[in-house]
């Protein structure tokens, strides 16, 4: 199934990301927490990451490929920009399209840990524009893009940002799904700014339930975004309590859930930090709006 065609079925998508373990050990239980949410709701697809680096290409692979024919779930594998040429890519690309991938996500990706700014290697990609361009001018794919509701990083401003992203639709993106955001308003603040920008692709927002304090504040660090005043006074009083904090977790992830559905939101992607039990809970609490 193309991704950009469930979009257009007329009711919410839901999806599931993933990032690839680093041994075989974790490969089988990723895919046993992959199996056990699909028990809990038949997703519409799910995503695989690719690491800094391009550290995961081949695990990346092998569970992308491994989900969709051993669980007969639609996958789509992650594709960057980083640490490889542009025939390197191409094979890459063309061991998917030879497992019967249909689905890629194409980023800029992040630079390994020790660069401190992206460096296109030789005879690469600079920008995620070009890798998407790249992939519709040379294979049949699906192929969706990264945005950002609270501006990239990088990004100079939200002029800037908004043309980057447009582009990406220009050169071939058929959706686009955001990066994690706790703040509802940020997410269709943005929406209302794409439309007026001439963005008409699906905007599909990103959700993280909070399971660690420590590390969604790391991770919002690293890509622009921000956590409500309000949540943090609920989740610093609990910090040190996992199950006080998954709970608070959860419970926002479903008040944002439920609002951005009933507000119209496409669907919602779920990043699940290849744990089950969060997605699950917000899962089930959704399940009349799911089914």
């Amino acid at each position: 199934m193309k991704i950009r065609d469930a979009y257009l079925a007329g009711h919410p998508v839901f999806s599931f990301e993933f990032f690839p373990p680093k041994t075989d050990a974790g490969a089988e239980n990723l895919m046993r927490t992959v199996a056990d949410l699909k028990s809990a709701v038949e997703p519409d697809f799910v995503s695989v990451t690719y690491g800094a680096g391009g550290s995961t290409r081949d695990r990346t692979h092998q569970i992308v490929t491994r989900i969709q024919d051993e669980l007969a779930l639609t996958a789509m594998a992650h594709q960057t920009c980083v640490a490889a040429s542009r025939a390197e890519i191409g094979a890459s690309v063309q061991r998917l399209v030879d497992s019967g991938i249909e689905n890629v996500l194409a980023l800029r990706g992040d630079p390994p840990a020790e660069d401190t700014a992206f460096e296109p290697p030789a005879d690469g990609f600079r920008h995620a524009t070009d890798l998407i361009a790249f992939l519709e001018q040379e294979f049949d794919f699906s192929v969706g893009a990264a945005s950002y509701p609270e501006n990239h990083p990088e990004s100079t401003g939200t002029e800037s940002d908004l043309k980057w992203t447009k582009l990406k639709q220009d050169v071939g993106a058929g959706f686009l799904i955001s990066q994690l955001f706790f703040d509802n308003e940020h997410y269709f603040g943005f929406v209302e700014r794409a439309r007026g920008a001439g963005i008409t692709v699906p905007i599909v927002p990103g959700i993280m339930p909070v399971t660690n304090v420590a590390q969604v504040q790391r991770f919002t660090r690293m890509c622009g975004a921000s956590i409500p005043e309000a949540l943090l006074d609920r989740l610093r009083p609990v910090q040190e309590d996992a199950g006080a904090v998954m709970a608070t977790g959860i419970e926002h992830a479903i008040m944002q859930c439920r609002d951005l559905l009933a507000r119209g939101a496409p669907g919602i992607h779920f990043y699940t930090l290849n744990k089950s039990h969060a997605t699950r809970s917000i899962l089930a609490a959704l399940r009349h709006l799911v089914l």
